[in-house]
């Protein structure tokens, strides 16, 4: 036999050939095919608590099952335990574009297919109340207020980026801020200032060199108010433990000033006796302009010193 005779590429039929006179070959009905298949699945043989992982190969028997999906053969796969050798069967799902654990067999728990599950219902959910209009009313409500409370919020921070594109951004501020001896030191000059400002609104000075208290104005109150204000900003920047030292300083200082003595001096007046050519001066000066009084009427304040010197000099001409 030559190699052409054995390939047979053409191949002869007769003229009155007729194909539907061929018998057929005869099979059982419910035929089963051995063919190589992977798991679809995780699984734990009920027989011995094997657990037989995803992916792994087994020679299965597959034969059509008595069921049909719009049309479509649902087809039942068979395989034996690696350990026990105990039967296991699942089949195809169509429905879920899955597989269905049938006997022998238990399918572990897959995160992806509770996702899927959960989202089959909310689908389901939905839909259903889609047909319910009081449920739709609710929903619209539900959304409505969650845009306002959304709304709400963007102002907040709105109004608090506001507020920070406000203040001062300088290097030199920032500086500023950051040295706390500086700001400690500034803020207390601000406070004695805005101190001795209050006092004098309140208390006018006179002609006569008295303090006298006076009604505020409408500004002046304004004024005192926006100082208050820009003195707390101000103490606020200052730590907590500066501002108790700075405070307890002062408190110090005051008891040590309060337990000082204080002696006055008593003041010496000193009487000048005039002489003659004094007098004649001081007769002329009266008849001139009698409205001067003269000047032995006039008490002279001295220091001590001049006072202990006059005792001298009374001293020396008393000897």
């Amino acid at each position: 036999m030559t190699g052409t005779e054995r390939k047979v590429f053409q191949k002869y039929y007769p003229p009155d050939f007729d194909p539907t006179k061929l018998p057929r070959a005869k099979q059982p009905k419910n035929r089963q095919w051995v063919q190589r298949v992977m798991t679809p699945f995780n699984m734990r043989c009920n027989t011995c608590n094997e657990y037989i992982y995803k992916g792994k190969k087994f020679n299965m028997k597959r034969e059509p099952a008595d069921e049909f999906y719009l049309g479509m053969r649902i087809w039942r796969f068979y395989f034996k335990c690696p350990n026990c050798l105990a039967d296991i069967s699942f089949k195809t799902d169509l429905e879920n574009c899955d597989y269905q654990a049938e006997n022998g067999a238990t399918r572990l728990f897959e995160a992806f297919k509770l996702w899927k599950d959960q989202e089959k219902l909310k689908e389901a959910k939905e839909e259903e109340d889609s047909k319910d209009p009081m449920k739709q009313l609710e929903k619209r409500t539900k959304i409505s207020r969650a845009e306002m409370e959304a709304m709400g919020k963007l102002e907040e921070m709105q109004e608090l980026n506001r507020r920070h594109e406000g203040a001062a951004t300088t290097i030199d501020s920032y500086l500023e801020k950051t040295d706390v001896r500086l700001t400690m030191a500034q803020a207390l000059k601000r406070q004695e200032e805005i101190d001795e400002d209050e006092v004098r609104s309140i208390f006018g000075k006179t002609e006569d060199g008295k303090y006298a208290k006076r009604i505020k104005d409408e500004d002046d109150n304004d004024e005192a108010i926006d100082l208050d204000e820009d003195m707390k900003n101000e103490l606020k920047a200052i730590p907590k433990w500066q501002a108790e030292a700075a405070k307890k300083r002062g408190t110090d200082q005051r008891d040590l000033l309060s337990k000082l003595v204080v002696v006055k001096k008593p003041k010496v007046e000193v009487k000048m006796e005039p002489n003659e050519d004094e007098e004649d001066e001081s007769t002329s000066s009266s008849n001139q302009s009698s409205s001067v009084p003269p000047l032995s009427n006039i008490p002279i304040v001295s220091s001590g010193l001049a006072g202990l010197a006059a005792y001298g000099s009374d001293a020396s001409d008393s000897d």
